[in-house]
């Protein structure tokens, strides 16, 4: 089958009895209890995550991750649909895991769940029991990550950072951390303002989220590394980037790792 990265709920729904789908959802524990989208595999965030410092965002190890993807029923040959309940965020940062560990069948459904319960499709309340794999992860393609010492070596550079913090954050008037500010030429873009608060949380139509990009600094024909404070926001920004046809890449450490050093520049 064949699904584009960002799918409607009327796309999604017209494909839900094709065995090759497999649907994540990484809304909140509670949302998924009260509704979710047919057969959709409830995935807790918090097992996509090493939830180590300095470093809580980085992948955890592999072998956790295989664990993950057996129990909720994934192979080659699944397309994958995730969602959450937030505008993308969780479910942006599992496409970037996909890419990492190199299975590019996914889609992100625009505006998760409740665009879904918008368009009146049905629901589940029960757990949907997936068909348990056995997942094996080959070698990481790390062309989708950056470091936090390539970032440091390349300051200066072409290398365009977009920084999805609020901007208390950027600017270091709230800390969260050792040390506030951000990067070096980092340009923000906080990771809500490319979501429609009036389409139920949906991507923001393309001209204008390429204008309010522009507007902040960022522009779309340059390589881009995104980062937050752990890599969950901007997981968001990644999916948005993919989105647009950036070339881009996620900072796994983000100002969790770059913030607690002593020694990485720092701006305000």
């Amino acid at each position: 089958m064949t699904l584009p990265l960002i799918i409607e709920p009327a796309e999604l729904h017209a494909a839900l009895q094709n065995p090759d789908l497999l649907i994540l959802d990484l809304s909140r524990a509670e949302t998924y209890a009260q509704a979710h989208v047919p057969g959709a595999i409830f995935v807790d965030f918090k097992d996509t995550q090493l939830g180590v410092q300095p470093t809580p965002g980085a992948l955890p190890p592999l072998a956790q991750l295989e664990l993950l993807f057996s129990r909720v029923g994934l192979s080659a040959d699944k397309h994958v649909v995730v969602y959450d309940d937030e505008g993308s965020g969780w479910a942006g940062r599992l496409i970037w895991i996909f890419d990492m560990i190199g299975h590019t069948r996914y889609s992100c459904l625009n505006g998760g769940i409740h665009a879904w319960l918008a368009a009146e499709l049905p629901v589940e309340k029960t757990p949907a029991q997936a068909t348990p794999t056995t997942y094996k992860i080959g070698e990481l393609h790390h062309e989708f990550a950056m470091e936090m010492d390539e970032i440091q070596a390349r300051l200066g550079s072409d290398l365009q950072i977009w920084d999805a913090r609020s901007a208390a954050e950027y600017k270091g008037e709230k800390v969260v951390g050792k040390h506030g500010g951000h990067i070096p030429g980092a340009k923000n873009y906080e990771w809500t303002r490319g979501m429609d608060s009036q389409r139920q949380l949906r991507i923001k139509e393309r001209d204008v989220l390429v204008a309010e990009l522009n507007a902040a600094g960022i522009v779309l024909d340059k390589e881009t590394v995104t980062h937050c404070q752990t890599h969950h926001r901007s997981g968001y920004t990644y999916l948005l980037g993919k989105h647009l046809g950036m070339n881009i890449k996620g900072f796994p450490g983000s100002w969790a790792q770059w913030g607690s050093s002593d020694t990485t520049p720092k701006e305000l």
